[in-house]
């Protein structure tokens, strides 16, 4: 289905066109603006490919905006890994050499599946490489997404957002509100502060700037990892990620 806004641009253009093509001056009749609208749907009857051309142009231009953004953005990361975690969590290497970023969702099942993996290779990793989250909550189609990584960023602010991080993905078939305080609690965390900081505007903030540089990046699908410029994504056996810090390492000798 082709974006209304952008088909109501190009009925506008059309429109505007049409208007300069016979006229050079407006005409405030309803009955000039009705014979003019008959024109430029007539055109459009006779002319069909004009908007699916225009449609697929637009959509050519998208993608490859799209596509320069992720490859400047691989390339950052490549140059200067460090700088792409800004105030997101991390765990591991404190030099930032080798980061790897995780977009992730708490209600993901392959997400859930991913996180053994991930911990069993930041277990062996730890002193080489950096872990970063990412929030993706897919809100769509999972309702416990947002709330989930509202719960984990106020768990952040207590510096306890990977303890959190572990409770949510062990216990995904719990997700709700109970397992969000009861984590909280069996955190230790203080719990006025806890609601306070996951129903605040800055957690929503701070989703909604890791929801847009997926979207930035042409993510949509979780779990999906960058690590010093190299993509993977989905529920990764243990292999793959030891294969790509391999590749990482070469290049960086």
């Amino acid at each position: 289905m082709y974006p209304f806004r952008f088909i109501s641009f190009v009925l506008c253009t059309l429109l505007v066109c049409s208007t300069v093509l016979t006229s050079c001056t407006t005409s405030n009749s309803a009955t000039d603006d009705s014979q003019l609208e008959q024109k430029v749907l007539e055109v459009i009857r006779e002319n069909p490919q004009v908007i699916l051309e225009s449609v697929q142009q637009y959509q050519q231009q998208k993608e490859e905006q799209m596509q320069q953004a992720r490859q400047k953005f691989l390339q950052q990361m490549l140059e200067n890994p460090g700088s792409t975690i800004e105030d997101s969590p991390t765990k591991g290497a404190s030099d930032r050499k080798i980061v790897l970023l995780e977009f992730s969702d708490f209600q993901c099942p392959f997400c859930a599946r991913a996180h053994e993996t991930v911990k069993t290779f930041m277990e062996k990793h730890n002193d080489t490489v950096t872990l970063a989250y990412k929030h993706l909550p897919l809100a769509s189609i999972h309702p416990q997404a947002i709330p989930a990584s509202k719960a984990a960023w106020a768990a952040q602010q207590q510096d306890k957002f990977w303890d959190y991080y572990d409770a949510l993905f062990e216990q995904q078939n719990r997700l709700g509100e109970e397992l969000y305080l009861e984590t909280a609690r069996n955190l230790k965390l203080d719990l006025e502060q806890f609601n306070r900081d996951r129903e605040s505007q800055a957690a929503t903030d701070a989703i909604d700037k890791d929801l847009q540089l997926a979207k930035t990046l042409g993510i949509n699908g979780t779990p999906f990892f960058i690590m010093n410029g190299e993509t993977f994504a989905g529920a990764v056996e243990l292999s793959e990620m030891e294969n790509v810090l391999a590749k990482v390492k070469n290049s960086m000798n």
